[in-house]
């Protein structure tokens, strides 16, 4: 009889621990996969980049404000905007120049082109899928270049504006390749 209500006892403990020990390891979360890597509120999904209609539409306008802008020696988008930053925090400084651009210039536009209101509709989407976007580490070189950026697009004045329209594309492309999760487009090869 001991040895029964042993071998009972053995048995509902073993019972236990192969059938509740995997229920309870399946509810205790799991970290996400890449945490602490990456701040995954600084991404944006890569067909958000994939629709041609939106593409044609963005690089079309930025074809035709290059043709007005007389400015040959400035790039406000550029590899410039990433000098001492960490590839991580790459889309946040995108997010910030897409914030300038989209503040600054396209919403108190004079230039008369029906595009312009379908490119402002998709930056303003994906600057509100940005909007949690934080910096990780020191905001300091970041401010700077950012702050160099704007300082040359005001020193130009009305043209500034031009070259930012001008630019668009490469806006979008800087963009795609910060900010996508997943493998990267393969770099800007476009020359003004």
């Amino acid at each position: 009889m001991l040895f029964l209500q042993s071998w009972m006892r053995y048995s509902l403990v073993w019972i236990l621990c192969c059938c509740c020990l995997p229920l309870i390891l399946l509810a205790v979360p799991m970290p996400p996969k890449g945490a602490g890597a990456t701040n995954h509120v600084c991404k944006l999904e890569k067909n958000y980049f994939q629709q041609p209609y939106i593409r044609n539409r963005t690089y079309t306008l930025a074809k035709e404000a290059r043709l007005l802008d007389q400015d040959t020696e400035n790039r406000f988008i550029g590899q410039q905007l990433y000098v001492n930053i960490k590839e991580t925090n790459r889309c946040y400084v995108m997010k910030s120049v897409l914030e300038i651009i989209v503040k600054e210039v396209l919403c108190d536009l004079k230039y008369k082109n029906p595009q312009i209101h379908d490119v402002i509709h998709f930056l303003e989407f994906l600057k509100s899928k940005l909007c949690g976007c934080k910096f990780s580490g020191n905001l300091e070189h970041a401010e700077k270049n950012l702050a160099e950026m704007k300082n040359r697009m005001k020193q130009l004045g009305e043209n500034g504006k031009n070259k930012a329209i001008g630019e668009l594309d490469l806006l979008f492309d800087y963009m795609e390749d910060a900010c996508i999760e997943g493998p990267k487009r393969g770099g800007h090869k476009k020359n003004h």
